[in-house]
């Protein structure tokens, strides 16, 4: 066994090395001599380092574009904005394909928009998703069912505001699942379905992890048995593939049950199979099963997460910036009502705020890679056939040439003050590039705008008295998607008149009957069917 796996690792780098002989005299972008055999291995980031500092390093030692390779594969390192969108989004046509990611096909969560590479799989259900939630008008229709959990979040906020991190997670969750599937999650404790997709959502940022599984680029190690020395990834990837199956299935069974039950709600998923009724183990299926998936994931615990805890740490950190957005929102709103979608081209500081809780620290620090389909040149440069381009989005949001004194949260750097010119919007480059862009980005940008501007009408977030000054080079996870490490901060309503505001408002969006029960007997027939098909 042994004998062969070193005798496929020899050929598998000779055939790479072959289909890579030069094609032209230009050469790969500059970057650290390979070794023999490995090539640059020992320059994918150890674990625990935070992806988006280790390439920046690159833009130091060998510019703005750099490369490596690993086995033969070139990999080129992105770390200005303007490269990505040359590249990436000027030549998308033939950039958006994603590399092979054995690990990912082992795990079954292969089939997500981040990673799936099947163009034509991804091409439906980017279409699929855009009819939904693609434009501003598509996605109005789930403005009222934002206002609610936006309310709710608010009143928990208020009764317990030590707890703001899982009250977002839940609010996100609760949102996202209802109009995804129609699903109403447990008001209080745990609940099957969040406990679900949040594994599911965990199990995704760890196998997409760069660097962590060898056999993403040595792809003959997935034959290895579970047994064998090492194989350890195996035994990970069996479990990780019966909860991609769970998270793919039940949630469909369940809307497709409630439906027989003549359940009217309308959500994604339903409305997609009143549109049309695939059958089972069809391609339609499969495609529209995978939609719900990435429906969930695009809504729930990336950007906007991740975004809205950067808001509350840069609040607490910032005073004078919470006092000007708050001044503007009580001049033009007032304290009698919650500010909505209607008021917010009357409200350019708040905006002006979104832009720079979406670039002060980016959602997702490195963006999905992008895989060339066919040789291509860029400024003298040669690019192979299956060259994986890697776009470093932090390095990007903090450029000092294009945001000056990067590390201050500072809104008005989009703002025209005294005739000077905007910086860049942020939202050319944190939802990434080309074909392979977020389709949710509108809802994103709203549900960020919307949860922020209520916060701030409602709350003053300071420092809590006691807790050490917080060091923002390490303040934050070092993962595919990055939140702020736990921190605490003091949340208090900012009068009695706006603690009314926020319990009236709550009263007007109470909880509706959980379905957690109805999942719970889903799962319960799913894992009867799973040991059936096993047996």
């Amino acid at each position: 066994m042994l004998f062969q796996l070193l005798l496929g690792l020899v050929g598998l780098y000779l055939v790479r090395i072959f289909l890579a002989r030069k094609k032209s005299n230009l050469p790969l972008p500059p970057g650290p001599k390979p070794k023999p055999f490995v090539g640059n291995l020992d320059e994918m980031p150890a674990q625990g380092v935070p992806q988006w500092r280790h390439w920046l390093r690159h833009k130091e030692l060998y510019g703005p574009i750099s490369s490596i390779t690993v086995f033969g594969q070139p990999i080129i390192i992105l770390n200005e904005a303007r490269l990505a969108t040359e590249i990436l989004d000027k030549r998308s046509a033939i950039y958006s394909a994603r590399p092979e990611q054995p690990f990912m096909a082992m795990t079954g969560w292969d089939k997500t928009m981040a990673t799936v590479e099947n163009t034509h799989h991804y091409a439906k259900m980017r279409k699929a998703l855009h009819q939904e939630i693609g434009t501003k008008r598509a996605f109005s229709r789930f403005d009222r069912m934002m206002e609610v959990e936006i309310s709710r979040f608010l009143l928990r906020l208020l009764e317990s505001p030590e707890e703001f991190r899982g009250h977002l997670k839940r609010e996100s969750f609760s949102f996202i699942l209802k109009m995804t599937y129609g699903y109403n999650v447990e008001p209080e404790g745990s609940d099957p379905f969040v406990d679900l997709a949040e594994k599911g959502v965990d199990q995704i940022c760890q196998a997409m992890l760069p660097g962590t599984w060898l056999v993403d680029y040595v792809p003959i190690l997935r034959y290895l048995p579970p047994w064998f020395p090492g194989a350890g990834f195996v035994r990970i990837a069996k479990e990780y593939r019966k909860h991609a199956a769970a998270f793919l299935d039940i949630p469909y069974m369940f809307v497709r049950q409630r439906m027989a039950q003549g359940d009217c709600t309308s959500s994604y998923m339903s409305n997609q199979l009143r549109e049309s009724k695939p059958e089972p183990g069809s391609e339609e299926e499969t495609v529209l099963k995978w939609s719900g998936v990435e429906f969930y994931l695009g809504g729930s615990d990336t950007v906007r997460l991740s975004t809205i805890l950067s808001f509350f740490l840069a609040m607490s950190l910032n005073p004078e910036v919470q006092r000007k957005a708050q001044d503007e929102i009580d001049r033009v709103v007032g304290t009698s009502r919650l500010p909505g979608h209607e008021d917010r081209d009357s409200l350019p500081y708040i905006n002006a705020l979104v832009k720079e809780a979406l670039r002060w620290h980016p959602a997702l620090p490195t963006a999905s890679p992008h895989m060339l389909i066919k040789d291509d040149t860029y400024k003298g440069y040669y690019f192979p056939k299956g060259s994986v381009f890697l776009p470093n989005i932090w390095a990007y949001a903090h450029d000092p040439d294009v945001y000056p004194n990067p590390m201050e949260f500072r809104p008005e750097r989009f703002l025209s003050i005294d005739g000077s010119t905007p910086e860049t919007d942020p939202s050319t480059f944190v939802f990434g590039f080309g074909r392979r862009a977020c389709p949710g980005q509108v809802m994103t940008d709203f549900k960020v705008y919307l949860t922020i501007v209520r916060i701030l009408v409602g709350f003053n977030i300071t420092p809590k008295t006691g807790h050490a000054t917080v060091d923002l080079e390490n303040a934050f996870i070092p993962a595919i998607l990055s939140h702020p490490k736990p921190f605490d901060v003091k949340i208090t309503p900012r009068s009695p008149a706006h603690e009314r505001l926020i319990r009236t408002a709550g009263a007007n969006a109470p909880w509706e009957r959980s379905h957690a029960e109805e999942f719970k007997r889903a799962m319960r027939s799913h894992s009867q069917m799973m040991a059936t098909a096993e047996g």
